[in-house]
């Protein structure tokens, strides 16, 4: 059973697992979701964006956990990246 999980990485602190399907469906929701544009996208839009993408995903919990948590790890392994400075929070891929 434990290896249907993975280990998330977290910028500054130790993260949890969770089940590998739903990182997936969360990690392609959000990488779909920024756009291939330097002004990235704000993280409140993200949210909203992932959601439409995929409305499926409010079965696995806490659709606002499930991104904050995925977008964390994603930053952390370098693959996307908060835009320094902005005000409020933008991402874009790295």
């Amino acid at each position: 059973m434990a290896n249907d999980r993975i280990q998330l990485q977290h910028p500054t602190k130790t993260a949890p697992t969770i089940r590998t399907a739903t990182y997936n469906a969360y990690r392609d929701a959000i990488l779909t979701a920024i756009p291939r544009v330097e002004q990235g996208i704000t993280f409140k839009d993200l949210l909203t964006t992932v959601e439409q993408i995929d409305p499926t995903l409010s079965d696995h919990g806490s659709v606002n956990w499930y991104v904050t948590t995925v977008k964390l790890h994603l930053e952390a392994t370098g693959e996307i990246e908060r835009i320094p400075g902005a005000t409020p929070q933008r991402i874009r891929h790295a």
